[in-house]
């Protein structure tokens, strides 16, 4: 099984609005993080969609190992 690449190893604080459907980049690629790009083609990878339930601010997962995807589970903190 393939691996993500490491985008950084600190979630990204983003501004969302209820209803709006994003696209979490899963494989690290994407030069447009947390969002995906297109880059994981030719990968085993997809973009995760998700929809929030209210305006707010959200810490998505950059180091791509979070067990909550597409949010920070802290599992930047064990990666070396």
């Amino acid at each position: 099984m393939e691996k993500p690449v490491i985008a950084q190893k600190s979630p990204i604080p983003v501004e969302v609005k209820k209803g709006e459907t994003y696209y979490w980049c899963s494989c690290g690629r994407s030069s447009k993080q947390p969002f995906c790009n297109g880059a994981h083609e030719g990968t085993s990878f997809k973009p995760m969609a998700f929809t929030p339930e209210d305006d707010k601010t959200v810490y998505l997962c950059a180091c791509k190992h979070t067990e909550n995807a597409p949010y920070c589970d802290g599992s930047h903190k064990k990666l070396e």
